[in-house]
């Protein structure tokens, strides 16, 4: 598949991406995918043309559908009775529109052609482009404008992720990376440094006196598969072998560097047997079942309330030729065909929970990165670091570590499942990576050239 001239020329803006905790680095991520219909508009369509936002009165009540990432339920009401103190004349209505990013945004799917639609949507870092590319999502640009909104505090490559045409579709919410988190009183107990390894290879090396502190039936590090997750966290591996999903649009499962990553995932295993898998990997993990787990850094506060003994945080370990961290998480998009009002209104409370105040609350209660650069050093975010360290372990590897993801499972409709279908079947079954990554390659380059390539 070659890489039409419009994406090269957009490109970019395509990969701008995470929060770096000082500097800016070129990232992008998310953590589900999309599905683009025959009924796609073509991109670069600005959503409500020419609004004078001075003559619009904001509506008085406004829906938010969220899935509450890293048990945020309670932080986002918290956020809402916020709003309302400041705003007595908006109420928002907090809507639990899904268990995770892709069920929201297979309801908000299903409702595009209802008057069912929310009025703010979590948009992963995915899903927002394929919103896009239905003309479903305004631009956000002119109304921000309206508001004085303070864009330029975003952290740029963080806000410059959801830039396409010179517009930005969608701002900022809650961004993750995964994140290595181990158990310290097992550590100690097996004798090894408090500390990650910083290899692949040395958690084998460690392996061996980690199997002693666990269930005879368990395995040092617990993984747990399935869409939206699976594809994300080998994404560190595949990389840490020199391989990747694509380069750009074209896919590149079938390289020597990509083969040998799908064997080393298939020994983690079934050969040396470090990993296992866990159905829910931070329960597993917090109740001592695994010694280990990689989970979001949107886990973390969770995971350290569960957690009856010390959690250690590290950054994700390295393979032979490197590796690297992707970024994740989502941002909150605007439907472009709610009423001016209701718009206006939504834009109000989005730059309220993007705020320096509610970037940092939210990310003190949940683990997710503050999304402006006035709260990452803010003298608040400082006193968590000093208290919680783990939180300055996620913030850092953000800076250190963190890469732009593959195109193919950021960009291309359903391929994080596709991704994962091969994943599971090496991981569940043992499958010759050979085998399952020939398999899912001609349903990738399918998948580009009838729902992404036609619109770029």
């Amino acid at each position: 598949m070659s890489e039409p001239l419009a994406s090269r020329r957009r490109r970019p803006a395509l990969i701008l991406g995470a929060l770096a905790a000082v500097g800016a680095l070129t990232l992008t991520a998310a953590c589900s995918t999309p599905t683009v219909g025959a009924e796609a508009k073509p991109a670069g369509a600005t959503s409500t043309p020419g609004v004078d936002w001075s003559s619009v009165t904001p509506a008085s009540e406004i829906t938010w559908w969220s899935n509450h990432p890293g048990s945020s339920q309670k932080v986002e009401e918290e956020l809402i009775r916020r709003f309302e103190a400041e705003n007595p004349d908006i109420k928002v209505k907090l809507v639990t529109a899904g268990a995770n990013y892709d069920e929201v945004a297979q309801r908000f799917q299903a409702a595009s052609q209802t008057d069912e639609l929310p009025d703010l949507v979590i948009s992963s870092d995915v899903w927002w482009f394929r919103y896009h590319l239905n003309d479903q999502i305004m631009a956000l640009d002119d109304v921000f404008e309206h508001l004085d909104a303070d864009t330029a505090d975003f952290v740029p490559t963080l806000y410059g992720d959801y830039e396409y045409d010179g517009s930005h579709w969608a701002a900022p919410y809650a961004r993750s990376t995964p994140l290595f988190y181990y158990n310290k009183a097992m550590w100690a107990a097996a004798g090894l440094p408090d500390r990650g390894p910083k290899t692949w290879a040395e958690l084998e090396e460690w392996s061996p006196a980690l199997r002693g502190q666990i269930p005879a039936d368990s395995a040092p590090l617990g993984m747990q598969t399935g869409t939206s997750w699976a594809a994300w966290w080998f994404e560190n591996m595949i990389w840490g072998h020199g391989g990747q999903y694509s380069d750009s649009w074209d896919t590149t499962l079938t390289s020597p560097e990509a083969l040998e990553a799908g064997e080393f995932l298939r020994d983690l295993f079934h050969g040396s047997k470090v990993a296992t898998v866990s159905t829910d990997s931070n329960a597993d993990f917090a109740g001592g079942l695994v010694a280990a787990t990689i989970g979001s850094t949107g886990s973390l506060k969770g995971i350290l309330d569960a957690a009856s003994f010390e959690v250690g945080t590290a950054y994700l370990p390295d393979g032979p030729d490197g590796g690297g961290t992707p970024t994740g998480g989502t941002g909150l998009a605007i439907p472009s065909s709610r009423p001016v009002e209701n718009q206006l209104a939504a834009a109000m409370f989005l730059e309220f929970l993007t705020s320096t105040d509610s970037t940092a609350y939210f990310s003190q209660n949940t683990g997710y990165m503050p999304v402006r650069t006035s709260a990452v050093e803010s003298d608040e975010m400082k006193k968590v670091y000093a208290s919680t360290p783990q939180f300055r372990t996620a913030v850092d590897q953000l800076a250190d570590r963190a890469r732009s993801q593959d195109w193919i499972r950021v960009f291309v409709p359903g391929a994080d499942k596709i991704l994962t279908e091969a994943i599971e079947q090496i991981v569940l079954k043992g499958e010759d990576p050979k085998a399952a990554f020939e398999a899912i390659t001609p349903q990738l380059e399918r998948a580009y050239s009838e729902n992404v390539e036609p619109y770029l």
